[in-house]
């Protein structure tokens, strides 16, 4: 499960689908936003400090700070967050899924090697029995007993056994290298298996895995349905999003400000009150204004602080959202949302459909391999006397050697489909067992 590739990626997919959850929820927070630029401008452009035109060369700096809080947007939010806790959770048994799914690509090829080991082992009884057969026919012609194309048709019959016993040994390292490619193993790394009895692997009745009782546990076992039916929850939770966007929304906003120009120079920092004069008569005397005004009479040096204290704002209100017209998108999504509704509805069905078909498929398939495996038990059992009576009658010269080896690999066929039909029966039952939500224990 650790090495599984396949495991991996889902696993990476639930952790982005619950970094996607963690985002739905922080943004039921309100939002902060600080802006600070600086520059410095020349050529005509507008004075800060008096805003008029001025070529003046300005070194000029701006502060501000905005916030804002959505007050009400038909539920939008919160049902966004809905829906992404179902798809996260969706996410989570996908990984369960990937999980089962290699388990039980593993148990296949375990058994595999399995099978394979046991060919291996009956082909090298068959490869030595049949140089038992070459030794004593070898004899037997020397001595004039036999004549010497029995030796020549056990000699051919060797050979084929040796061929099948080098296909056997080139199987079996086909499927240890199966089994290391689902293991993420590399192919150079040795491995060996564990190789017990296959009577010694645990199998329930079918009595115990009967199709009805199992597509029940399976609905609530296996991954897959509570992957769809998170997504169909999912997908009903976005219908309401999507339909939000429809609607008005309301949003509360604040922000600070406040800037900075090196055009603003000087500041008043002391001031009188004295008549200003606003111009003179024609023989040169001095017109005043009739009452006095505040003048400043003092100046400082305006620095970058103070004006950023003098020039400090402060604004909040309230802001209304109505969407009248988007191209139709806010209705054509909702359209879609609904729509997406009814394919993971579909969805669902037909993996339920599915499901049960499997399963039922595979307890039919259970029931022909316990059948077929019975019927192997029995042809080992006749062949292999069949087989011990004509080696015996050929030992007294009764039988000639073409019979004998057609004897002979009868009860070699025999014992190879035994065996596979063995094998077969036990990953039927263990797949029985899988849909039953059991897990595979071998």
């Amino acid at each position: 499960m650790d090495k599984s590739i396949s495991v991996r990626q889902a696993d990476v997919q639930a952790r982005i689908d619950a970094l996607t959850l963690e985002q739905s929820k922080l943004a039921r927070l309100p939002s902060a936003s600080m802006q600070n630029n600086g520059g410095y401008q020349f050529g005509r452009s507008i004075d800060p400090t008096s805003n008029q035109f001025t070529t003046a060369e300005i070194l000029f700096a701006n502060h501000s700070l905005n916030v804002g809080l959505d007050l009400f947007n038909w539920f939008s939010k919160k049902n966004t967050v809905i829906a992404n806790t179902y798809r996260a959770e969706a996410a989570r048994a996908g990984v369960e899924k990937a999980r089962s799914d290699i388990a039980l690509n593993v148990a296949n090829a375990y058994l595999q090697i399995l099978l394979s080991r046991e060919q291996i082992n009956i082909s090298e009884v068959q490869v030595k029995q049949s140089k038992e057969q070459v030794d004593n026919i070898s004899k037997q012609v020397k001595e004039g007993a036999l004549p010497e194309l029995n030796l020549m048709e056990m000699e051919a019959q060797l050979s084929n056994d040796s061929a099948t016993l080098i296909n056997a040994q080139a199987n079996y390292g086909l499927s240890v290298l199966q089994l290391k490619a689902l293991l993420n193993i590399e192919a150079d790394v040795p491995f060996e298996v564990e190789e017990p009895s296959v009577e010694s692997i645990p199998v329930e009745t079918l009595s115990e895995l009967e199709p009805a009782a199992v597509y029940e546990l399976a609905v609530k076992n296996m991954p897959q349905q509570k992957i769809n039916e998170l997504n169909l929850k999912a997908a009903i939770k976005n219908v309401s999003v999507q339909k939000a966007a429809m609607y008005p929304s309301l949003t509360l906003f604040g922000g600070l400000d406040t800037r900075y120009s090196n055009a603003e120079r000087l500041y008043a920092s002391a001031f009188t009150n004295t008549f200003v004069p606003i111009g003179r008569t024609p023989t040169g005397e001095v017109v005043t204004t009739l009452d006095e005004r505040l003048v400043p009479t003092t100046f400082s040096k305006n620095t970058y602080f103070r004006q950023i204290n003098n020039n400090f704002g402060q604004s909040v209100g309230l802001s209304l959202n109505i969407p009248i017209f988007n191209a139709g998108i806010a209705r054509t999504n909702w359209r879609k949302a609904k729509l997406n509704v009814e394919s993971v509805e579909l969805q669902k069905e037909l993996d339920g459909q599915t499901l049960k078909q499997d399963i039922y498929q595979a307890h039919l398939n259970a029931v022909a391999a316990l059948q077929k495996f019975q019927a192997s038990q029995k042809a080992v059992a006749a062949s292999q006397k069949a087989y011990e009576f004509a080696r015996k009658r050929f030992d007294v010269g009764l039988l000639n050697s073409i019979d004998l080896i057609t004897n002979q690999n009868n009860f070699f066929r025999a014992r190879i489909n035994l065996l596979s039909a063995q094998y077969d029966y036990v990953f039927k039952m263990k797949l029985l067992e899988f849909y039953k939500g059991q897990g595979l224990k071998l």
